[in-house]
């Protein structure tokens, strides 16, 4: 696509969805097409679905419009993922995605080989946000869509700071801001911010990471019984893998959360020499080189030796 106004010939219903547990980019972009959609095509009936997206983001304009179910059938004449990579992480709006007359996939993940009708997957952007803003006319981006489209690649580039920032992400972030971005604000309030038991449980989980191959990789954890204790959920935990990324003489970090017994959500990072989202996909997952996430099951020491063993090999 050069435009999105190409799959929006004859269409009168859209839905938009993002994946599984939406982070910053995935709510961004879908926030950002749902606001173009809702302002630019209004004789377009648009419903976005994300699953629970964090409160954080609130300060984005149609939050509260946000379907957190498919609560009933519906058959759209178009449905368009954002910052989705394979139809199984397609979160609360599979079923429709699979009934809709036509599917859109709009993606930056290098692991994403087309799963929709139409797949617009750009491998080298930053954040699928950046990818969806080159669909778009500049003149009718307005302050509401730049603070989503700015939203998710803040959260992508780790605030500019990780390897997929590019010339062209920065150039995009600035002809945002003259759209009178709030950039410090969300910045600080999505990005930074943390509750105080937020800070307590990342505390905890780094005083009991352990160093690996020769102080290369490191590891941390949380049971599922400490969460409960905190009262903390997997959406809560944002920030302690990259934090454990900082670690002087780390290649790579390792940290993962019990989501029932011995099933564990894993977040891998890299600071360049491994490629995180080739171990990711070994496992069934799939990323970024520097940024990537699977599922495990074991129990934690299984968890460790196994993604060790596939790290262990680049090193």
């Amino acid at each position: 696509m050069n435009n999105i106004s190409e799959v929006l010939e004859g269409v009168h219903s859209v839905g938009i969805g993002g994946h599984v547990r939406p982070d910053g980019d995935c709510v961004g972009s879908c926030m950002a097409l749902y606001l173009y959609l809702k302002k630019w095509y209004p004789k377009i009936h648009t419903d976005i679905y994300l699953e629970d997206p964090k409160e954080q983001f609130s300060y984005l304009e149609g939050f509260r419009e946000i379907r957190k179910a498919c609560t009933e059938p519906v058959i759209y004449d178009l449905f368009i993922t954002c910052d989705v990579s394979s139809r199984d992480r397609i979160g609360v709006a599979g079923e429709c995605f699979d009934t809709a007359k036509r599917t859109v996939c709009i993606d930056h993940h290098i692991s994403n080989f087309g799963f929709a009708e139409v797949n617009h997957v750009v491998g080298d952007a930053s954040s699928a946000s950046e990818v969806l803003y080159a669909l778009l006319d500049k003149d009718k981006v307005d302050q509401a869509i730049a603070t989503a489209v700015y939203t998710g690649i803040i959260h992508d580039t780790g605030v500019f700071q990780y390897q997929n920032t590019n010339p062209e992400t920065l150039f995009v972030a600035g002809e945002l801001m003259k759209k009178g971005v709030p950039f410090s604000r969300i910045i600080d309030e999505s990005f930074y911010q943390k509750t105080y038991i937020q800070n307590q449980v990342m505390g905890r989980v780094l005083a009991e990471s352990i160093m690996l191959l020769d102080g290369k990789c490191i590891a941390g954890w949380i049971r599922y019984k400490d969460m409960e204790f905190y009262g903390v959920e997997g959406k809560d935990l944002d920030g302690i893998v990259s934090q454990l990324r900082l670690t002087e003489g780390v290649e790579a970090a390792i940290f993962f959360y019990e989501n029932e017994p011995q099933c564990y959500k894993v977040s891998l990072r890299s600071n360049g020499v491994v490629d995180v989202s080739k171990v990711a996909v070994y496992f069934g997952g799939g990323g970024h080189i520097r940024a990537a996430g699977c599922n495990m099951n074991g129990s934690v020491y299984d968890v460790i030796n196994n993604i060790l063993e596939q790290i262990e090999k680049q090193l």
